[in-house]
């Protein structure tokens, strides 16, 4: 016949394991905390790179202007010309401008009103009378809404 455990073994044993489990639950516990710090510290360090490339690309912008202002360019296409560049880099950055176009029916989720006029043309009514900042999307996210005027 086998032997049965004493219950003092049996206990031990389940003292043993609980402790085991305790050990395991403050090391989980440990690792996500230290998974915690990582992934943060990560995402700083990504997006504090990310800035420096962005920065380091406008720096030959900023030399342009300082030579035309040194030069006291008059000019106007030197500055088109830097005006290019700065699109140039903000399309890489997948900038978008958000074309409007005069008579587009008014919407709240893709456009900012900041302003209306009386129109004598009921046509117009609620439609973009004049555009007076552009927007800006990066893909589809809408950075910065076109500034209209609409027509009341």
């Amino acid at each position: 016949m086998s032997k049965k455990p004493k219950q003092s073994e049996v206990i031990k044993t389940l003292k043993e394991e609980v402790q085991n489990l305790q050990d395991k639950y403050v090391r989980l516990i440990a690792e996500f905390d230290n998974y915690k710090k990582r992934t943060t510290r990560e995402k700083t360090e990504f997006a504090q790179y990310a800035n420096e490339n962005i920065i380091k690309s406008f720096l030959p912008i900023i030399d342009d202007f300082e030579r035309a202002k040194k030069n006291q360019e008059k000019n106007i296409t030197g500055y088109q010309l830097i005006e290019q560049k700065i699109i140039d880099i903000l399309t890489k950055q997948k900038l978008q401008k958000i074309n409007i176009t005069k008579n587009e029916t008014f919407d709240l989720e893709k456009h900012e009103a900041i302003s209306s006029i009386p129109v004598k043309n009921k046509k117009q009514k609620d439609k973009i009378v004049d555009e007076i900042e552009a927007g800006y999307k990066i893909g589809d996210k809408i950075i910065r809404y076109p500034k209209v005027i609409i027509g009341k």
